[in-house]
């Protein structure tokens, strides 16, 4: 087969319009992952998801901010670390800091705009890619691990699957950032109310000690950590139902 034919081939797949599920498939895709995030014995599992974007948020804004990114470790117990270099203040370090809990809602917003306008294929095709670069970034074995049995889940459901699972499980992918980036927002606020139990995903720089995103934003902007608290749930929340009604057709 000619290399430029094949090329064109993948182009237009990448950039093709592909056929939603019936409504109430999509309703029902909602549901499961709203399970995967309201049942704690499969959020114990599932949260591991989340924690990838959650990282992956941390890392992307460092690099695009000018800090060097030392590394990302993906825990266990779901938890997670981001290490990163250069001034221990200033803008770069708060969007650094700031992109934790705001990654998982927005990657969700942002899927369920490509989901409505139809580009089911190219959503696939991305989140295979970020996963990839992420990949680079990983610097423990169960990090590297569960990114790439995430990316290879993506990598073959988007080339072996049928067109009809293809979507739903792209859709179901969406609904889960959407709902899975609410539920961290409220742990954090449980975690800051009792001061104990585990510390969830973190962000470090290199200047400082591991601690709560907003408790680190608060000492980096002066503005109580609380209220950075309420700008996560403004961002989960609005993005939930902005996402939650492009997914709906609404």
């Amino acid at each position: 087969m000619d290399s430029t034919t094949t090329t064109t081939g993948l182009w237009d797949r990448l950039t093709g319009i592909q056929t939603a599920p019936d409504p109430w498939l999509v309703v029902v895709t909602g549901l499961v992952a709203l399970g995967f995030v309201g049942v704690r014995p499969l959020w114990a599992l599932s949260r591991n998801a989340v924690t990838i974007a959650h990282e992956g948020g941390h890392g992307l804004l460092a690099l695009l901010t000018g800090r060097r990114l030392d590394g990302i470790r993906l825990h266990s117990d779901t938890s997670g670390v981001t290490v990163s270099r250069g001034r221990p203040s200033g803008p770069g370090m708060v969007l650094t800091a700031a992109a934790g809990y705001t990654a998982a809602p927005l990657l969700g917003l942002g899927g369920a705009a490509l989901l409505s306008a139809h580009r089911i294929t190219l959503l696939l095709w991305a989140a295979t890619a970020l996963l990839a670069v992420m990949l680079v970034m990983i610097r423990n074995a169960y990090g590297a691990l569960t990114v790439i049995l995430t990316g290879a889940t993506f990598l073959l459901v988007s080339w072996l699957a049928p067109a009809p699972v293809q979507a739903v499980f792209a859709y179901g992918v969406v609904w889960f950032l959407l709902l899975g980036g609410v539920r961290p927002v409220f742990e954090l606020g449980a975690s800051r109310r009792s001061r104990r139990g585990r510390a969830g995903s973190t962000y470090r720089s290199s200047d400082g000690a591991p601690d709560s995103d907003a408790d680190q934003l608060g000492r980096l902007t002066h503005v109580p950590a609380v209220v950075w608290l309420l700008v996560f749930h403004v961002v989960a929340l609005c993005s939930l139902v902005g996402g939650g009604r492009w997914l709906l057709g609404l």
